[in-house]
Parts: structure tokens; sequence; C-alpha cells
């Protein structure tokens, strides 16, 4: 039985720019909620939401490693969202997407951190700066990966393109 918004996700490419939107209004919430509302309730809600975020981060991260399998064009949310061109064939490498990811795990540990510092006090705040420092690194290693994976997969193919074009009658399996 094939639903009509189910099928929407059935491209890796929708999935994610769904997960990031989610991640950005959790992420934006948690630091409203922390900055502006007082009380035990505006602590709960920052370290929850915060922790959501945390947890869609990892795991689409970790989701994204299996879409470089795929045939599937996606290039990363920001080519999705602009289309900018992700037809070079460069050597080595996908430094562009990799520098991006680096970019945006800066930026979101530094919010995550100096929201942290105002809301949060004492050995809660250590253990806070260890858990956004731990997805931060985790997620910085699948981001190489998947970029280092891109790049070979890249290299066996014109490795193989290379091998079909020298040879016309034997193929080595």
């Amino acid at each position: 039985m094939k639903l009509a918004h189910v099928t929407l996700l059935e491209d890796f490419g929708t999935r994610s720019l769904t997960v990031h939107g989610i991640m950005v209004l959790a992420f934006a919430n948690a630091i409203l909620a922390g900055l502006f509302v007082t009380g035990q309730v505006g602590l709960v809600s920052f370290v929850a939401l915060l922790n959501f975020t945390a947890g869609l981060w990892v795991a689409h991260s970790i989701h994204s490693l299996g879409n470089e399998v795929g045939d599937d064009d996606y290039a990363g949310v920001l080519n999705e969202l602009f289309e900018t061109d992700t037809d070079d064939e460069g050597e080595g490498l996908d430094t562009g997407r990799f520098g991006r990811l680096l970019g945006l795990i800066a930026a979101v540990t530094a919010m995550a951190l100096l929201t942290s510092a105002q809301v949060l006090s004492g050995p809660i705040l250590s253990i806070a700066v260890v858990a956004v420092g731990a997805v931060a690194v985790v997620t910085a290693i699948v981001g190489f990966l998947i970029a280092l994976g891109t790049s070979y997969d890249e290299s066996q193919q014109r490795w193989v393109d290379r091998q079909e074009g020298n040879t016309d009658v034997d193929t080595v399996e």
C-alpha cells in the first residue's frame, strides 16, 4: 500500500531536506527556550530540544553514509537547496563539501555552547560541553567518511571507465 505522503520521502534528497528542516526548527526553539523561558520549564525545554536535535543530527549523518552507495544525484543539503554545480570531476577528497560541513558544525557547536553557558551551571554545564563536543566530533568524522567515500567511488568509476575504454573484448570482473 503506497501512501502519497510516504512516497514523497522515498528520495534521499527529500528525506534529507525534511530532517534538516526539523533539526533547524528544534535547534532554534532550543536556543529560544534556553534564552527566553525562565525557570525549570526553560531549562528542561532547552535540554530536551538540544538532545532531540543532536540525536537527529547523528542519526542523519549515519544515514547519509548509506546514501553514498546509491545512484541518486544527491550532493548535500546546500546543493539541494541552491542547485549549485556539482559536476566537477575533481581529484581527491571533496574538500568543499567537507569544509561546509565543518563550518556548520562549528557554528552550531558555538551556539549550543554559548546558550548552555547561559542556561546551565556547575557539573551540568560540564556534561553539556562534553556532550555537545562529542556530537560535533562524531558528525565531523562521519562527514569526513562521506567525503572520502565519495572520492573513492569517483576514483573507482574513473578507473573502470578507463579500463572499459582500453579493452573492447576482454573485461575483468
